[in-house]
């Protein structure tokens, strides 16, 4: 019995649409990128789209989920591999100067700038779930330090992590308006000079 393939065809790259996805998002942020900007990227009829990714949405998150592993990462390395909050903080605005300004992609972040460029409530809450979750790590760092002594006994842990989470995402956007990668990483010193000696 011979049967027929049913949904996408074989020659359908999943990964190389996710990067075309992931692109579109970055670029316009997930309320201006529509079904037809999708399919129209990814070579693919909308059909394909929902079969392959299921609804926007879903696409949206599973390219959030990609772009953490391929260009967010960096913080949790900074993070793991540095001796002290302040160190991991500083290796992190030096490597987000780099990433964001990069030619080879869109600028800035996508979860930031995504974030910006939506109504949908849902989205927002995921995304801003995201970021917070960021912080929490952040002032998990700090807090360890002031414990240890590697920061004085008064500093303000939560303030402190969102003085890093705050540069960040002003670098992001700051990325998105031509800022070079030079601008930024002045930016990333001067933001240190604000760390409790």
């Amino acid at each position: 019995m011979v049967t027929g393939q049913r949904g996408r065809p074989r020659s359908f790259d999943r990964d190389a649409a996710l990067d075309t996805a992931m692109r579109a998002f970055w670029e316009r942020g997930y309320e201006a990128t529509s079904i037809s900007d999708l399919t129209r990227e990814l070579g693919i009829g909308a059909p394909s789209l929902y079969a392959a990714f299921g609804d926007k949405r879903k696409l949206f998150d599973e390219v959030v989920v990609v772009y953490g592993s391929r260009y967010a990462d960096f913080a949790a390395v900074a993070l793991a591999e540095e001796p002290t909050a302040r160190a991991a903080v500083g290796r992190i605005l030096r490597e987000a100067a780099e990433i964001y300004t990069d030619p080879a992609h869109p600028p800035g972040c996508l979860v930031i700038s995504a974030a910006t460029n939506t109504t949908s409530a849902d989205v927002a809450d995921a995304l801003r779930r995201r970021r917070d979750d960021n912080l929490a790590v952040f002032e998990s760092r700090i807090r360890a330090d002031v414990a240890a002594g590697a920061l004085p006994a008064g500093t303000d842990a939560r303030a402190l992590a969102r003085y890093a989470g705050a540069v960040l995402q002003g670098m992001s956007q700051q990325s998105r308006d031509g800022a070079t990668r030079a601008e930024l990483e002045a930016v990333a010193e001067l933001a240190l000079l604000a760390w409790p000696a």
